[in-house]
């Protein structure tokens, strides 16, 4: 990951004092370029992000595309959105302590595993890593922390204390942020209501950018697993085969592609007619479109395993793509009913 440009601004509610700042964050310290590098790349992958279109109207897409080409500053860009927010969070009926960090950046997907030196790192992505613009409301936290000091008598004393300034760590997600890509505008983005002037909205879709809500990626991976689940239950096959033979299918389409059909699905997941056309019927209830993008990174996380839960209270999790393979799992039916599960070929077995 490539980090242009990083800017952070504060908005204290406690104190009611905002500082804009005006110059960038320095990018030579390891630790900041290392904060900002984990919150961009847990934004960029976070597979609860909802996607968006920019409204023709969006007064934010003009200033954007603005950027894009030149025309306006980095800086001068960032306050005039940290200005924006902190005006409407000023109004929220209980305002949070919040740094607004805007990002500049460059991410390849492919990139190879090995990590790279800086300097491999920079050439990987002349021209050729996707740019993105990303904002991310970072909501202060409390945390206790010693406090050195003197008594009265001048004897060295630590205390403990509460700090109401604490960032989140870069490992842990943030509710409220924006990701747009350069090239397609496309939007990326995670929020929460807020009651803001007596009023319940987003701020980020609704206020900021002006921009669509579709549902997520892993809204639309759940939604077509849970139909898979439902059409086999109803016809007596077994569910734990078939879902597993849909993520299995979810993920190798991945390495194709960023876009789903989940109306192939069906003829994937199973063999019989009336099946097939059954999952479709579910598919046109619940308006699931033609076409879906499930990003790669998503697919590979959500799809990659399976894990079930049986009525005896025994957990097994194993990889999608061997669920319907009986050289290393097998489910067969007795005859009084019951469910059989065999896993063979084991070499080795850990405790967890």
């Amino acid at each position: 990951m490539k980090i242009n440009h990083a800017i952070l601004h504060v908005f204290d509610f406690v104190s009611c004092v905002n500082v804009y700042s005006q110059e960038e964050l320095d990018l030579a310290s390891k630790n900041a370029k290392r904060y900002v590098a984990g919150h961009a790349k847990r934004a960029l992958g976070n597979i609860d992000s909802k996607r968006g279109e920019f409204a023709e109207e969006s007064l934010f897409a003009q200033e954007l595309r603005a950027y894009f080409r030149g025309e306006r500053d980095f800086a001068g860009l960032s306050v005039q959105i940290a200005e924006y927010l902190a005006g409407e969070l000023g109004h929220a009926d209980k305002p949070v302590s919040t740094d607004l960090l805007v990002v500049d950046f460059e991410d390849d997907p492919d990139s190879t595993v090995r990590p790279l030196t800086d300097e491999e790192a920079e050439a990987a992505y002349e021209a050729r890593g996707k740019r993105y613009f990303a904002l991310m409301l970072l909501e202060s936290r409390q945390a206790y922390m010693h406090e050195v000091g003197y008594g009265e008598d001048g004897a060295q004393r630590v205390d403990v204390a509460r700090h109401h300034a604490i960032l989140p760590n870069p490992s842990q997600k943030v509710s409220s942020f924006a990701v747009v890509e350069s090239r397609s505008l496309d939007v990326l983005f995670c929020d929460k209501e807020r009651a803001i002037a007596g009023e319940k909205r987003r701020l980020i879709p609704d206020g900021l950018l002006q921009c669509s809500t579709e549902a997520s990626s892993k809204e639309m991976f759940d939604t077509a697993c849970r139909i898979v689940e439902e059409v086999a239950e109803e016809y007596g096959a077994n569910a734990a085969v078939a879902v597993s033979k849909a993520k299995a299918y979810i993920a190798a389409n991945a390495d194709e592609s960023d876009e789903l059909a989940p109306w192939d699905l069906g003829e994937e997941v199973f063999a019989d007619e009336p099946l097939q056309k059954r999952f479709e019927e579910a598919l046109a209830d619940k308006a699931v479109p033609e076409r879906v993008v499930v990003e790669r990174a998503v697919a590979k996380r959500v799809a990659r395993s399976h894990k079930i839960r049986t009525d005896t209270g025994i957990e097994v999790t194993f990889p999608a793509e061997l669920g319907e393979n009986p050289d290393f799992i097998e489910f067969s039916s007795a005859p009084n009913g019951l469910i059989n599960i065999a896993l063979k070929n084991i070499g080795r077995i850990e405790n967890r």
